[in-house]
């Protein structure tokens, strides 16, 4: 938009009368106080940081300072340039005050026991009629804990000038006060604000110190700036409320208006600019006004104005301000969210969370249906118990931008295999039999704990059996466990023969046992009385079924008395069955111990006789020797 060169030269002549009103204003407030601009800042037109290094030094250029230089601990009316405060043991040690310096360095001064100037600087290419915040960071070096100086030691107070390039002109001044030591490093800033006239590029910065040498008085300065201040500037939106569009609703325009608050400057003028990613932006030619129209827009935009109290200011990021950027942003159509697959699961198992994936600027919400309904969850990841297809549908924020399409993801849980309860009281009679475990299902893959992989499984020993039951189809399993104690069968000792008028069965082992003579009558008593010697098989068996253990044994049973009368009854003394034993011998006396009768026991046989004549009623004595195992007593012979 053109301005005729009439109409600029009125402007403009409006324009130097505000700004040297304004420019005569700050000469009277020359003494004001410290202060920081107010507005916004263009970039920075001059800085100094003094460098970065392990080592002392350089000194800075002739003229700037009168103080002299060393390159160690400065003494009253001395300095230094280094990354360590800590010049002397009393102060601070610590570094700069730069951020992400490495050996930073700063000026350090001693200050000289009177108060004088100690830094001059001249600083050029600055913009004419334009406003400047002049800052600088202080440290007061002395280290309260050190307890070198008394009350505390001599506090810094410096004074900042601002001269006109002549160095006759006083632009701006103030004093930053006492700074006291304290107990840890502590750097602050300070600033100025002062404006420069038309046609005065170059000032001249001075630093003086206010308060007398001694101990104490010691600072670091680092961080000197300057930079334009203008005022802050506002942009709104003729599209009240809104500044964010969904693709659907492009093309976009919209009117943008810049607003001052003339904090700084007396008049304004005008450069709109605009961006793509809000980093480089470019002038819209013609655009000079307070407000700007922007085209239709279909995809995102910055825009700033750039503002100065003179327009030849415009054209320098140093002699400007800039507002905060101003984004119309316009985000494409969200696409459908990406599913990061079903889930299917088991009944028993944890339920997992359903999952997509959106755009970083897109939210997710969930719905029982494909299209229409009420949100049901919002996120990324969705918990649910039931098994369904669920819906996920991206959007942003804030505004009417929806994907058009939902994505369906599913969960599934499936049933484990219908089994048995578990087993707990199997029996197995140990050692003399095998049982067969089943799943109690058909149908399924098995694994059993032994490494088996069929229904049914043969075992022989007792334990501990489990076997898993997987449905082919689902890969779902379950477990049944076998509990299989197992039974101990009776355990005969090995008795050759008993002895008596009973029979009494012993077993090595205890348990709720029955026993036999016979194989088919069982008793729970271990006794059996009156049974004539013999060979017998013992039997013993629990009562839950197993096998019986068996022992053939002998059972010798000595008469009492024989009568020899010739009746078919008890005609004479015998043991019977001998036989069973390998070796056995009888020998029958008299009660003088005369030996009647001798002979292997097979077959043995006395009828009372001696040489064929009987011998009289009474009482004979034996002695029996059975396999090395002697018996001896005595029995009756009555006629």
């Amino acid at each position: 938009m053109g301005i005729n060169k009439i109409e600029w030269t009125n402007r403009s002549f409006g324009a130097l009368i505000l700004i040297g009103l304004f420019f005569l204003i700050g000469l009277s407030q020359t003494k004001a106080q410290l202060g920081f601009c107010s507005g916004d800042k263009g970039a920075p037109i001059f800085e100094e940081n003094f460098g970065i290094g392990s080592q002392n030094g350089p000194p800075l250029p002739n003229g700037v300072t009168t103080y002299s230089y060393v390159d160690a601990a400065p003494q009253d009316g001395s300095y230094t340039i280094s990354s360590q405060m800590g010049q002397l043991g009393s102060w601070h040690v610590t570094g700069d005050r730069t951020p992400g310096d490495v050996n930073g360095k700063a000026f350090i001064v001693n200050a000289s026991f009177t108060a004088d100037q100690f830094y001059s600087r001249e600083i050029a290419d600055l913009c004419e009629n334009t406003f400047y915040e002049f800052s600088a960071w202080l440290l007061n070096v002395y280290d309260l804990d050190a307890s070198a100086c008394s009350n505390g030691g001599i506090p810094i107070n410096v004074r900042f000038e601002i001269w006109d390039e002549t160095d006759t002109a006083l632009l701006a001044s103030g004093d930053t006060g006492e700074i006291h030591a304290t107990s840890s490093p502590t750097w602050e800033r300070y600033g100025l604000v002062f404006q420069t006239a038309a046609g005065q590029s170059t000032v001249i910065l001075k630093m003086r110190n206010n308060g007398d040498g001694g101990c104490g008085n010691d600072l670091a300065i680092d961080d000197i700036s300057f930079s334009s201040c203008g005022d802050t500037t506002v942009i709104n939106s003729s599209i009240a409320g809104a500044n964010i569009f969904c693709a659907s609703e492009a093309p976009i325009t919209a009117t943008l208006t810049a607003t001052p608050d003339f904090s700084v400057f007396p008049v304004h003028f005008f450069q709109w600019q605009e961006s793509i990613d809000g980093i480089s932006y470019t002038d819209i030619v013609g655009e000079t006004t307070s407000s700007y129209t922007t085209p239709p827009l279909s995809a995102s935009r910055y825009f700033r104005v750039n503002v100065a109290s003179d327009p030849i200011n415009l054209g320098s990021p140093f002699c400007s301000s800039l507002s905060e950027p101003f984004q119309i942003e316009i985000f494409p159509v969200p696409t459908k969210p990406v599913s990061r697959g079903d889930k299917v699961i088991c009944i028993d198992e944890s339920i997992p969370s359903l999952m997509v994936d959106a755009a970083a600027e897109e939210s997710v919400r969930w719905f029982r249906f494909p299209t229409g309904g009420t949100p049901i969850a919002n996120g990324t990841t969705f918990l649910s118990s039931t098994a369904g297809t669920y819906y996920a549908e991206a959007f942003i924020p804030g505004i009417n931008c929806v994907s058009q399409d939902r994505t369906a993801v599913s969960l599934t849980i499936n049933p484990t295999p219908t089994v048995l309860p578990d087993v707990i009281d199997a029996t197995l009679c140990t050692g003399q039999e095998t049982k067969f475990l089943s799943a109690g299902t058909t149908g399924q893959e098995y694994v059993w704990s032994t490494g088996e992989e069929s229904e049914v499984i043969e075992i022989s020993a007792p334990g501990t059996y489990t076997v898993t039951i997987i449905d082919p189809m689902t890969r779902c399993d379950v477990s049944r466990t076998f509990s299989v104690s197992g039974i101990d069968p009776p355990v005969f000792g090995t008795p050759p023969f008993t002895v008596g008028a009973s029979v009494v069965l012993e077993t090595t082992n205890t348990g709720d046992f029955e026993f036999s003579l016979d194989g088919i009558n069982y008793q729970d008593s271990n006794i059996f009385p009156y049974i004539e010697g013999g060979i017998y098989t013992a039997y013993a068996r629990n009562k839950e079924g197993c096998d019986p253990a068996t022992i053939q044994f002998f059972h010798l049973r000595i008469p009492e008395f024989f009568t020899p009368n010739n009746d078919g009854y008890n005609d004479s003394f015998s043991i019977r069955d001998l036989s069973f034993f390998g070796n056995s011998t009888i020998h029958i006396f008299d009660r003088f111990g005369k030996l009647l009768k001798s002979g292997p026991g097979t077959n043995f046989n006395w009828d009372g006789t001696v040489l064929n004549q009987p011998l009289p009623s009474g009482d004979y004595w034996y002695r029996i020797t059975i396999d090395g195992n002697e018996f001896k007593g005595h029995f009756s012979l009555k006629r």
